[in-house]
């Protein structure tokens, strides 16, 4: 598995929106969806804000594999640590604070904390 370069990390933790489309079972691509992303450390997470219930997310679950738009990327979506869900809130609250609060808890609720996946680059 690879890792994230210094400039990848930052252009996509820096943009405020993620495209992103997941592998089929035919291996083409599903449409792409714009997403909130955030960097914590040297990770980057996204979550879907409908829960499980998203088209989006339900499609990850496929093959665990997409690709992503603010830097060309393939990646893995690999389900993230329901113990770094606290941290993952802080880089939410933080990046997106600016928004209406009820816009930023749609973020943070029991649904999208069940859909937390980190982002990791394929080669």
């Amino acid at each position: 598995m690879s890792t994230w370069t210094d400039d990848e990390l930052t252009r996509v933790g820096d943009a405020d929106e993620l495209r992103i489309a997941s592998l089929r079972q035919d291996g083409s691509l599903s449409s792409w969806r714009t997403i909130w992303v955030v960097r914590d450390h040297d990770d980057l997470y996204v979550r879907s804000v409908k829960g499980t219930d998203s088209d989006w997310y339900r499609s990850t679950r496929i093959r665990q594999e997409g690709r992503i738009r603010a830097v060309e990327k393939d990646v893995t979506f690999s389900d993230a640590d329901p113990a770094r869900n606290d941290e993952v809130d802080g880089a939410y609250r933080t990046k997106y604070g600016h928004y209406a609060q009820s816009i930023v808890d749609s973020v943070l609720s029991d649904g999208a904390h069940s859909t937390t996946m980190r982002l990791l680059p394929r080669t």
